[in-house]
């Protein structure tokens, strides 16, 4: 049994090894609307025309579709306020952006999503505010992504 799950894991490692020669040699495909990353945001893409529905009644037409750390929604933009949801996903969108509290990203950008779980205020469905050192961006704001309607 040891035997077959070293053998899993050196199979895995060559396989991330070819993965990651791969994309080195990918000839970069010219920035578009849909592709603004650049190369230190390679875990981040701007989406333009996918559409979501907040439940104030908000309709975003665009998201960031970005790496991020697993963590806590927040009702306004300040660690005061109710965690409204929870991200357990490593890569979520976020539909735009506000100024809030200072956090340990030494900003005070946060990011609007809907999160993966509900922890309170049920009739919110887990949207809330992430702030801007759990999303995996090097520049707060992301460029392209727009202020939240309340900015």
């Amino acid at each position: 049994m040891a035997l077959s799950h070293v053998a899993r894991r050196g199979r895995i490692a060559v396989s991330a090894l070819i993965l990651t020669a791969a994309a080195a040699a990918w000839p970069a495909a010219p920035a578009t609307a849909a592709t603004t990353a650049t190369t230190a945001d390679v875990t981040c893409v701007l989406r333009p025309g996918i559409v979501h529905k907040d439940t104030l009644g908000n309709t975003f037409t665009g998201d960031l579709y970005c790496a991020n750390a697993p963590g806590d929604l927040y009702g306004r933009p300040a660690f005061d306020a109710p965690v409204t949801g929870r991200l357990k996903t490593t890569q979520s969108w976020f539909v735009c952006y506000s100024i809030g509290e200072a956090h340990k990203g030494g900003n005070n950008i946060w990011y609007y999503t809907q999160g993966d779980e509900t922890v309170n205020l049920p009739g919110i469905k887990a949207w809330g505010n992430m702030p801007a050192s759990s999303v995996l961006t090097s520049t707060d704001p992301f460029p392209g992504l727009p202020p939240c309607p309340w900015h």
